[in-house]
């Protein structure tokens, strides 16, 4: 009896970590692998400039540079959206914290933010990436972002679930 109600515990354990942690354990190794050479400038241009080409045959140079970068920027924004996301739906979806909405903020606001600062120092040893505190910035905004549409889905679900419990209620 004792044997089976270990191995449930562990299977629940493990239901749990490959719902809620193994995505953001994934998306922390896209973010990696994102800071180096593969994704660097010269290796993203190979392919933004042919499709900006092949839009508009007469672009110009600097519109494309501008167009580059402006994709690049977007992406630190966007990936570190969905790292708070992924972040707040692990802490909250699994038993690991419950606490107030500012403190899970913040938490997900500061673990965000030394990732990046941790991917930037990475890139330093990266030849061709260049470490910025810009794009620190930049990612501390995407994960801004992220972190306040994790705020507002979850004040939705629990006014749909204080909505739920008063119908039952009347029942």
């Amino acid at each position: 009896m004792k044997r089976h109600l270990f191995w449930r515990l562990i299977t629940n354990e493990m239901q749990g970590f490959l719902k809620y942690w193994l995505p953001l354990v994934s998306w922390l190794g896209v973010i990696f692998v994102g800071s180096t050479d593969l994704m660097s400038a010269q290796h993203t241009s190979r392919f933004i400039v042919p499709f900006l080409r092949w839009l508009n045959p007469d672009i110009s140079w600097a519109a494309i540079n501008t167009i580059h970068t402006v994709i690049r920027k977007l992406g630190h924004v966007s990936e570190y959206a969905i790292l708070a996301l992924l972040l707040w739906r692990a802490l909250c979806g699994g038993r690991t914290l419950r606490t107030k909405t500012p403190i899970l903020f913040s938490a997900v606001l500061l673990a965000c933010t030394v990732f990046a600062a941790v991917d930037e120092f990475h890139q330093s040893f990266v030849g061709t990436r260049t470490p910025s505190d810009r794009d620190v910035l930049l990612d501390s905004a995407g994960a801004f972002l992220g972190a306040l549409i994790a705020v507002a889905f979850s004040q939705r679900a629990r006014k749909t679930n204080a909505r739920s419990e008063l119908v039952d209620a009347r029942s």
